[in-house]
């Protein structure tokens, strides 16, 4: 079962390596293999691609027709993204993982990667163990910090009328948002300030380049972004990211 799907996996009688037919229903997918070598991977051999897993070889197998064509507006989506002399690239790190994530590092990089913000910030309120466990920041780290309202001058003035790029858009300025509504008390305030300045998400068009269809859900898996869980190392990842999109054809 491959989200919620069966596959019948096949074994040809004619060879000795670790080779299978990939089925679904009866509809022949592809062929997928394991290298003798042990790299560890899946070989897609229609895709000529490589996955770490065995339910991604089949969800690439799984790919819709259209994946191509997609691929390529993702592409053309990156190559205006990095000529935009407007871009940023953005990470908040936070004190949580739920709802009361608040903000405990915010980075802002240039397309050329030259760092504009990369600040450690105050949430004041204790940083939970789940999310110092991932980026290492813990209310010591912070004592002496801004808070957000301190650093907020300085980094409207960074933003305001640019191209704001996030790994999960919808996260970064729902925290954002968070501690504007925390400030100011007025939503017309915060969408005022967030309309400020162009976001956009990489995190869907990396999901489609990777072409790992879910059926399940009728959409492309993300994709994790890498790097370190800190906010700078996480916007060069994803300035990373942009030129490999660019790049796909």
């Amino acid at each position: 079962m491959v989200d919620g799907l069966p596959v019948r996996l096949v074994r040809p009688s004619d060879t000795e390596r670790p080779t299978w037919g990939v089925y679904q229903h009866e509809r022949y997918l592809g062929t997928v293999h394991a290298r003798p070598d042990g790299d560890g991977l899946w070989h897609v051999q229609s895709a000529a691609e490589q996955c770490r897993s065995l339910d991604d070889a089949v969800r690439m197998l799984r790919r819709p027709s259209s994946w191509s064509r997609q691929r390529q507006r993702v592409a053309c989506w990156a190559r205006a993204v990095l000529a935009d002399p407007a871009l940023l690239v953005i990470d908040v790190q936070t004190a949580g993982l739920g709802a009361r994530a608040w903000v405990v590092q915010v980075a802002v990089l240039d397309g050329r990667g030259r760092t504009l913000v990369d600040e450690l910030v105050d949430p004041g309120e204790p940083i939970m163990a789940a999310a110092s466990g991932l980026h290492g920041i813990t209310c010591s780290h912070v004592a002496r910090a801004p808070r957000f309202p301190d650093l907020l001058p300085e980094l409207t003035g960074v933003v305001a009328g640019r191209r704001c790029v996030a790994y999960n858009a919808r996260f970064d300025c729902g925290v954002l948002a968070r501690e504007l509504l925390r400030q100011h008390a007025d939503v017309s305030a915060v969408r005022a300030w967030l309309a400020g300045s162009r976001w956009e998400d990489a995190m869907a068009p990396a999901a489609v380049a990777a072409g790992l269809w879910a059926v399940d859900r009728s959409q492309y898996r993300c994709q994790r972004l890498g790097g370190r869980y800190d906010a700078a190392d996480k916007c060069r990842a994803l300035l990373r990211c942009l030129h490999s999109l660019a790049s796909a054809v």
